[in-house]
């Protein structure tokens, strides 16, 4: 017989609940560790029996009253106060997703949409002042390209 196997049975062995079979007895006698764990159960479960209980304090009985009493007089919570977080806790949540929806759009949301509608047709004052504006960053480089040309031609022609 294995330890393992012996020990599942040490509490029922420990508390009396049944005996040693042959081959357990023999594991007992012969290992020396399971023995000395099934003396100290036995002790111990000895020593729960003669554990008793305190007594409550005598005036447990009259504050437990009280405290019952106070229970019972505070007003009772209307269903709306239950009702009232979670539902604001939803409501907060779903306005969370709205605002990270529509700021996270792939067409740019509502800024790109309002943008897109006034495009001018083409020829136009507005359409050329929006080409302009969309285009700045390439004008600016010729700006630098034509002074790159003025640097050289005047460092060609001292």
């Amino acid at each position: 017989m294995k330890c393992d196997e012996i020990r599942e049975r040490m509490p029922d062995l420990a508390a009396g609940f049944s005996q040693p079979t042959g081959d357990e007895g023999k594991h007992l006698e012969s290992c020396g560790a399971c023995a000395q764990q099934l003396q100290a159960l036995r002790a111990t479960m000895a020593l729960l029996d003669q554990w008793q209980a305190p007594e409550p304090s005598p005036y447990f009985d009259v504050r437990l009253q009280a405290r019952l009493r106070e229970e019972m007089a505070k007003p009772e919570a209307s269903w709306l106060q239950w009702f009232r977080r979670p539902v604001l806790a939803a409501a907060l949540t779903v306005c969370l997703a709205v605002g990270v929806g529509v700021f996270f759009t792939g067409d740019g949301g509502i800024y790109k949409r309002t943008q897109e509608a006034s495009i001018a047709e083409p020829g136009t004052a507005v359409s050329d002042l929006q080409a302009l504006e969309k285009n700045h960053d390439m004008y600016s480089d010729f700006d630098l390209l034509d002074d790159l040309e003025l640097q050289q031609n005047v460092a060609a022609n001292p």
